[in-house]
């Protein structure tokens, strides 16, 4: 029997990971301007919109209506704290939170939420409905690219907001 003889030298690989975050609560309206900071803005307008069409249309108590404003109320309040816990750097305050997977569920839930109330007033026929329905839509849009931005920094590593600096240095071993 031949006996298999442990390899001359391995590799093994270490992984470094410092996070730089600044504690202080502070105004930066920079993120406005970022990709994230834009999609908040078209997500808070689209849902402003969209509750706007269905309140004026003058059958806003119909069930397909309440549960179109439901969701854009929801969506309207929730992104916009989060837009000012951006603003004002609450999140990287608080970055011990994992801010992007809070985040992340919370575009996934309100994309799959937006298609469906949007296709719920499409198909009600009333023009106001109509146009709820296209805002609706906008905001699943603006939702689902979020989703899939959030998505990639968590598997990237990253946190929401701050510095995170992941280093990887291989090792070889001889015995």
């Amino acid at each position: 029997m031949s006996q298999t003889e442990f390899p001359g030298q391995h590799t093994t690989t270490t992984t470094y990971s410092s996070t730089h975050v600044i504690t202080s609560i502070r105004w930066d309206p920079s993120y406005i301007q970022t990709l994230p900071g834009i999609l908040k803005i078209i997500q808070i307008l689209g849902s402003l919109i969209g509750f706007i069409c269905i309140e004026a249309s003058g059958i806003s108590n119909h069930t397909r209506g309440g549960f179109f404003n439901f969701v854009a109320l929801v969506a309207f309040f929730f992104t916009g704290i989060l837009l000012l816990f951006y603003l004002l750097h609450i999140i990287e305050k608080t970055y011990k939170i994992p801010w992007l997977m809070v985040e992340f569920g919370f575009c996934a839930i309100w994309t799959v939420a937006y298609l469906a109330v949007s296709i719920v007033a499409a198909t009600y026929g009333a023009d106001s409905y109509v146009a709820a329905a296209f805002f609706g839509f906008c905001c699943m849009v603006a939702y689902g690219i979020d989703a899939f931005l959030k998505y990639a920094a968590l598997k990237r590593g990253e946190i929401a907001q701050g510095e995170r600096i992941v280093q990887k240095y291989p090792n070889i071993t001889t015995p």
